[in-house]
């Protein structure tokens, strides 16, 4: 075998380090939704930090060393969304959080693969790039989360600061999903007109 086919053959393995990573988070929402499930809020908390981690680690690997696949670009939001989701039920259905912002919240991200689904089947390909908007609401998820299950963990959050937070994820989620059915909708608009 050549150096040259070793070369590229360990490049690629390195490769798919962010895919792993990506793949652990997925592997870790089945323990945080048990732990919730079963009361032990502690190491809920902690395997969302941890899940969170990965979400950085390989967004921050993808980018410095350009190790970007297909792959990664469709499972790693994928990954982020049935955890945010999946968290955000489990945590309503244990009480911590109230139904309209779960309603908000999971409505948004149902329209939008929605959105992306009817999108690439009626009209084609598309680069999907999140707008700050979306990043702020993204952020505030994560953030109220993680403040949540320290919260139930530990005591030690007045519920006049989470509530106050649970507020800017309605308002951010429902901004977020109307720039969202805006800029895409005309973006469809357009390439059906292109079409005929």
């Amino acid at each position: 075998m050549t150096t040259r086919r070793l070369t590229l053959i360990h490049s690629m393995r390195r490769e798919y380090i962010p895919n792993i990573i990506t793949i652990l988070r997925l592997l870790l929402i089945g323990p945080i939704v048990a732990s919730l499930v079963l009361g032990r809020y502690p190491t809920a908390c902690w395997l969302f930090i941890i899940a969170g981690l990965t979400d950085a680690v390989d967004g921050y690997l993808a980018r410095k060393f350009q190790w970007i696949s297909r792959f990664g670009a469709m499972v790693d939001p994928v990954a982020d969304k049935l955890l945010m989701i999946s968290t955000f039920l489990t945590l309503g259905f244990i009480g911590i959080i109230p139904w309209w912002l779960i309603v908000m919240v999971v409505a948004r991200d149902i329209i939008i693969v929605a959105g992306g689904v009817a999108y690439h089947f009626l009209i084609g390909m598309y680069e999907f790039a999140p707008s700050k908007i979306s990043k702020l609401n993204t952020c505030l998820q994560i953030v109220l989360i993680i403040l949540l299950m320290l919260h139930i963990g530990f005591q030690w959050l007045p519920w006049s600061m989470l509530n106050a937070l649970m507020i800017g994820v309605f308002f951010t989620s429902a901004l977020s999903l109307c720039h969202y059915l805006w800029v895409w909708g005309w973006k469809a608009l357009y390439a059906r007109t292109q079409l005929r």
